[in-house]
């Protein structure tokens, strides 16, 4: 990266290396992708009014540490948009792993075509009405995206008279998973919606990802199309993005993370035959797709700092069929040192289910160094808090080691590299510490540059505290 003289305030923030935000230059050290690991089904549609055609997750976190929801249509079979057959179902689970449903798990009916897509969310907004903590929306091109609230989101009403947030519009929009939460960062309610974007002067056009927001879930404003960046700062290309699943990650509500489906229309794996074999629908193998991860710090950006594969579809033919690999929406936390997110597979076949996929927490991209070693420098930043603490991970042969400088690059004394002491091991917070201990209140509030030096080793995280 260029050096450069942007001077940044990132507080008591935590800051992930998704993107080069902090980053100035590194030199024998790469932003690397960390690899998910499949952690089997965790919720099979096998309900008589679920199947093959369920879709459009909503992962959602319980207030109070009470558990977690998994919000969904429900439908085994083929239909248009907007059929009577779909509805909105739900399970539940304790601890994001082990899922169960109620006896009666249907919330919504009759409702279309809201529930050929709702997408549910939990507001985190202060000061919402409790009869308006649970929201939701859907819909399609024809009826524009409809409000749904809820106290208890088992029970649900009509917003604002049912008229739609977005109007409806003619073309490729709305049909998809459209979703909204609440930005601390930029204090307004964010929609990222399935739209189109015209690719070629004969009018083809490519799925894309549009924004909305609103202060108050009432009046919004339609923000357009979102731009993709690539790590070098140039445009990323132009692919099918289906699913987007944008949301606040959970421990670092600022970076906005989105792992989405990239979809691939007319890339076929399977023949008819093959077809035949893992009994998916008839017209469901024409296509394949699987899940990207990108970031965005708000605006109308998203960092595609990776454009290679997150989510492969992974061996077997059952893999490889249309619309399966798609990812649900959120990240959630499924231990003390771990995340899960959830991917559809086997979509249009009998059994069809959510699989997890698991993550140390902050864990999507390390700051990485091999056996030779390397080094990261910041760009200049000041900060608050009195320590540095760290998610990392090294071998037993390897180590990180810190070094704060002046906005001109020069060692602070007492802060150099030779006064760090190594650190080695694996953990999810661990304080940086140097000769004189570990406190850094001195140079809160300055603007100083971080040297990280790292030999076989990760570094996932850090803040100030």
């Amino acid at each position: 990266m260029t050096t450069t003289t942007q001077s940044l305030d990132i507080g008591t923030r935590r800051e992930l290396f998704v993107d080069h935000y902090l980053i100035d230059k590194m030199e024998g050290a790469e932003l690397r992708l960390q690899v998910p690991q499949d952690r089997g089904v965790a919720i099979p549609f096998d309900l008589p009014h679920e199947g093959a055609f369920c879709g459009y997750i909503s992962m959602i976190t319980l207030p109070d540490g009470k558990g977690f929801r998994a919000y969904y249509r429900a439908l085994p079979d083929a239909v248009a948009a907007g059929d009577a057959m779909e509805i909105t179902a739900y399970a539940e689970s304790l601890d994001g792993i082990h899922w169960t449903k109620p006896e009666q798990n249907i919330v919504l009916r009759d409702a279309t075509p809201v529930t050929h897509n709702l997408t549910v969310y939990y507001d985190l907004k202060p000061g919402v009405p409790d009869g308006e903590k649970w929201k939701g929306i859907g819909g399609t091109d024809a009826s524009g995206l409809i409000r749904y609230v809820s106290a208890d989101g088992i029970e649900w009403r009509k917003f604002a008279e049912g008229e739609p947030m977005l109007p409806a519009k003619q073309g490729y929009r709305y049909d998809s998973q459209n979703l909204v939460f609440w930005s601390e960062t930029e204090q307004l309610y964010l929609c990222y919606y399935r739209g189109s974007k015209k690719i070629t002067d004969d009018e083809s056009r490519i799925r894309w990802i549009s924004r909305a927001t609103s202060p108050d879930f009432l009046t919004w404003t339609d923000e357009g199309l979102m731009s993709f960046r690539k790590a070098d700062g140039g445009v990323a290309p132009d692919e099918h993005l289906y699913t987007n699943q944008t949301g606040a990650y959970l421990r670092a509500p600022h970076i906005y993370v989105a792992i989405a489906a990239r979809f691939w229309p007319g890339r076929q794996v399977l023949n008819e035959e093959e077809a035949k074999v893992v009994d998916v629908e008839p017209g469901y193998f024409n296509d394949i797709s699987d899940g990207v991860l990108m970031t965005s710090r708000g605006g109308m950006v998203y960092d595609r700092t990776f454009l290679e594969s997150f989510v492969r579809p992974g061996p077997g033919l059952e893999n490889w069929t249309s619309r399966t690999n798609y990812p649900a929406m959120n990240v959630i936390q499924t231990g003390p040192d771990e995340m899960s997110f959830f991917v559809q597979r086997e979509y249009g076949q009998p059994e069809h289910h959510l699989t997890r996929y698991s993550l140390r927490l902050d864990g999507f991209v390390a700051l990485h160094a091999g056996y030779a070693g390397g080094e990261m420098i910041t760009k200049p930043f000041q900060f608050s808090g009195q320590e540095l603490e760290i998610n990392y991970a090294t071998s037993a042969a390897g180590g990180l080691r810190f070094e704060f400088q002046d906005e001109a690059g020069k060692a602070i004394p007492g802060f150099a590299l030779k006064d760090s002491r190594e650190i080695i091991g694996d953990q999810i917070s661990r304080i940086v510490s140097w000769q004189d201990g570990s406190c850094v209140a001195d140079l809160a509030g300055k603007t100083v540059r971080l040297r990280v030096v790292l030999k076989d080793a990760d570094l996932f995280a850090l803040r100030f505290r």
